[in-house]
C-alpha cells in the first residue's frame, strides 16, 4: 500500500466570474414532485463534490471548455429540469422537489498554473480545493438552494476542471454517472441523453402501514460516551490517500482461506482498511465497532428498478464486531461479516429500510464507533469524456462528507505514477491516530507476508 503525498505548499490563484445560474433551454414541466423515503433520509442530507481533471488535447486547440459545458448543461437540463428546482421540506420532514425552471449555479474560472504544476497532487487533499470548487454564499443548504453547482476551471496548459457538487437527496453515484454521462453526450453533439432519466421515486417510498421486517444496526441510536472515539477528536482532523496496487491485493487475497470462495477487490481493502484504522484509533477492546458498507440494490429488485432511475437506490448495511475480535482474529474473520451483510440486501431490506425512516422520523445512521465505505470503482468516472478524451483523475474531492461526519471514505480507479492501476482512497483520522495508520501501513506487505508464513507453518504442523 502507498502513500500518496500532496503538496499542499503549492498556492496558486483562479480568477472567478461571478456565478450564475443556468436554466434549462427549453421549457419544462411546473410541477411538484416527491423524493423517496430513501433519498431523504438525515445521513443524505449533505452536498457532495467531485473533480474531473482533463488535460490539453491538440486537436482541441481554440475550443472554449467553459462554453461547451455551459451550452451543454442548459440542454440535459431539459430531460433532468428536476435540478432545475428547489427542495421544499413538509409534514413529517418529508422532501420534494418544486420544479421551477430557476436553474443550477455555474461559475467559469481560469487558474494562472498548468497541469505539470500539481503532478504528484492529483487527488486528494487537492491544494487549494475551495478555489477549484467555489462554495457560493448560501448556495449549500438543503432546502430552498441549488441542487447542482458546477465550477469549470482552465489551466495555463490548456487542461481543465470539471468540479461539481451535488445534494446528496437528488442522487446516487449512480445517478451522478448517468447525469455526467448526458452531460458529456450533449456537449460532443447528441440531441439527447442515450439513457433517458426515470424518476419514478414512489417505487422506494414507504409502504402503507409501513412494516420494519428487518434488523438494521446501521441506524442503532448510541451515545458518545467514550473518549478516544474519532467524533472526540473533530477539530484535529488529518486527511492523506492511500494507493492499493496489484502487489497489495494479491498479499490480501492469499490471507483467505479457499473455503470462502471468491473475494472481491473491494471486500479485501475494506477489510484490511477496517482493521487498520481500528487498531490506529486505539479504541477499547470491548467497544463495537461497525463497518457499513454501501450497496446498490437496484438489480435485488424483481423486477430491477428501471435502468434510467437516478435516485439513491442504496442501503448500508452493518457488519458488527467488537475491537478485540476484529484485531486479534484472522483476516477473514471480518471478510466473512463483510460478505454476510452483503448477502442480507434483499428488495426486502431496501423496503424495510423506507419504513424505518417514515416510522422512526427519518434518523442519521450510527456514528459511533462507525466507519462507512463507498465503492465508486466500477462506475467509470474516468471514462467521462467532454471531448478532450479520458479524464486523468476523477472522483471525489474529499473523504468524508464535510464537516457532518469525517468516517466516510470512497474507492477510485486511480493510476499511479508507475503506471499502475489499482484502487485510491481518501481518508480522514485524528492526527495522531494517522500517524500510526501510516506506519501500519507502508508496513504492510511486511506484516501480510508475515502473516502468510505463520498460516503455512500451522498448516505444516498439522
Amino acid at each position: 500500500m502507498t502513500s500518496l503525498s500532496s503538496s499542499p505548499s503549492l498556492v496558486f490563484t483562479v480568477r472567478r466570474r461571478q456565478p450564475e445560474l443556468v436554466a434549462p433551454a427549453t421549457p419544462t414541466p411546473r410541477e411538484v414532485k416527491l423524493l423517496s423515503d430513501i433519498d431523504d433520509q438525515e445521513g443524505l442530507r449533505f452536498h457532495i463534490p467531485f473533480f474531473h481533471i482533463y488535460q490539453h488535447k491538440p486537436s482541441m486547440e481554440g475550443k472554449d471548455p467553459v462554453r461547451i459545458i455551459r451550452d451543454a448543461l442548459s440542454r440535459t437540463l431539459v430531460f433532468y429540469y428536476p435540478f432545475a428546482g428547489r427542495i421544499r421540506e413538509g409534514h413529517g420532514r418529508k422532501l420534494m422537489v418544486d420544479c421551477t425552471e430557476e436553474g443550477v449555479l455555474f461559475i467559469e474560472a481560469d487558474a494562472d498554473v498548468t497541469l505539470d504544476q500539481l503532478r504528484g497532487s492529483l487527488h486528494p487533499p487537492f491544494p487549494c480545493s475551495q478555489e477549484l470548487l467555489y462554495n457560493v454564499p448560501g448556495s449549500d443548504g438543503i432546502v430552498n438552494c441549488p441542487l447542482l453547482l458546477i465550477q469549470v476551471t482552465r489551466f495555463k496548459c490548456g487542461g481543465f476542471v470539471f468540479a461539481i457538487r451535488v445534494n446528496h437527496t437528488m442522487m446516487d453515484a449512480t445517478g451522478l454517472v448517468q447525469f455526467v454521462s448526458a452531460l458529456t453526450e450533449m456537449a460532443q453533439g447528441a440531441h439527447q441523453p442515450s439513457i433517458l432519466p426515470v424518476w419514478q421515486r414512489e417505487l422506494l417510498l414507504a409502504r402503507d402501514p409501513p412494516q420494519i421486517t428487518c434488523n438494521h444496526r446501521e441506524y442503532e441510536q448510541l451515545p458518545n460516551t467514550k473518549e478516544g472515539t474519532i467524533i472526540s477528536y473533530e477539530n484535529n482532523m488529518v486527511q492523506r490517500s492511500f494507493f492499493f496496487g496489484p502487489t497489495e491485493i494479491a498479499s490480501l487475497r492469499r490471507l483467505v482461506p479457499r473455503h470462502l470462495g471468491q473475494c472481491t477487490r473491494f471486500e479485501l481493502i475494506t477489510v484490511c482498511l477496517w482493521r487498520c484504522r481500528t487498531k490506529a484509533l486505539q479504541l477499547a477492546p470491548e467497544d463495537d465497532v461497525r463497518m457499513m458498507c454501501i450497496v446498490n440494490a437496484r438489480a435485488r429488485f424483481n423486477p430491477t428498478i428501471p435502468l434510467g432511475y437516478y435516485g439513491n437506490a442504496f442501503v448500508y448495511p452493518a457488519a458488527v464486531s467488537s475491537v478485540r475480535k476484529l484485531c486479534e482474529n484472522p483476516f477473514y474473520y471480518a471478510v466473512e461479516l463483510i460478505k454476510k451483510v452483503k448477502t442480507e440486501v434483499t428488495e426486502e431490506y431496501v423496503h424495510s429500510v423506507a419504513d424505518l425512516m417514515v416510522t422512526k422520523g427519518r434518523p442519521l445512521f450510527t456514528t459511533v464507533g462507525s466507519f462507512i465505505v463507498s465503492n465508486l470503482t466500477r462506475f467509470g468516472l474516468r471514462e467521462a469524456d467532454f471531448g478532450w478524451g479520458k479524464a486523468l483523475y476523477a472522483g471525489v474531492s474529499q473523504g468524508g462528507v464535510g464537516p457532518a461526519f469525517h468516517g466516510v471514505t470512497f474507492f477510485m480507479d486511480y493510476e499511479n505514477e508507475k503506471g499502475e492501476e489499482g484502487v485510491l482512497f481518501p481518508i480522514y483520522l485524528p492526527s495522531k491516530a494517522m500517524e500510526r495508520f501510516e506506519k501500519d501501513v507502508l508496513i504492510i506487505e511486511l506484516y501480510f507476508t508475515s502473516e502468510l508464513e505463520n498460516k503455512r507453518k500451522d498448516i505444516d504442523d498439522q
